[in-house]
């Protein structure tokens, strides 16, 4: 299983140590999104930055549109099957299941970790940036609704 991590919120008044935990994880910007293997080290990361990102399980079918909407290659070059196959020399759909089975990491790929999303089309939930998910907002452990969110920032 693999988690889609999220930034929401900006780097204003942020503490020192959960900022670091943030550059750690590749967000530095709001709206970017990594794809994490789910370990102890990494879920411990996530509940240091909960009240600053969301994150939830990915699918394969999510995976598979984020790495061809939004993936990149140094010098921002944007990736195709074909080019997947090539450097990967698997396909996108063999490679989205073993990211999410854990036995590959998108760092050890040529694609670049991190992916720029849009903002999501017609805004967070109501209760916006600043509340969890379980009472309305958009912020913490969302689990398969990650997906959703997903689709509306590709």
């Amino acid at each position: 299983m693999a988690y889609a991590v999220v930034r929401v919120r900006g780097s204003v008044g942020v503490r020192g140590n959960i900022a670091d935990t943030m550059k750690m994880l590749r967000l530095h910007r709001v709206n970017h999104c990594v794809v994490i293997p789910d370990n102890e080290h990494y879920t411990g990361m996530i509940k240091k930055v909960k009240d600053y990102v969301t994150y939830g399980e990915i699918d394969k079918d999510t995976l598979v549109a984020l790495i061809l909407k939004r993936g990149r290659l140094p010098g921002n070059k944007r990736l195709t099957e074909e080019l997947v196959k090539e450097l990967t020399e698997l396909p996108v759909e063999e490679l989205a299941e073993k990211i999410i089975a854990g036995e590959i990491k998108i760092k050890d790929t040529p694609i670049k970790p991190v992916f720029r999303l849009h903002p999501p089309r017609k805004g967070y939930d109501r209760a916006g940036v600043k509340k969890g998910f379980s009472i309305g907002g958009a912020l913490g452990y969302r689990s398969g609704k990650i997906n959703d969110l997903l689709n509306k920032m590709m």
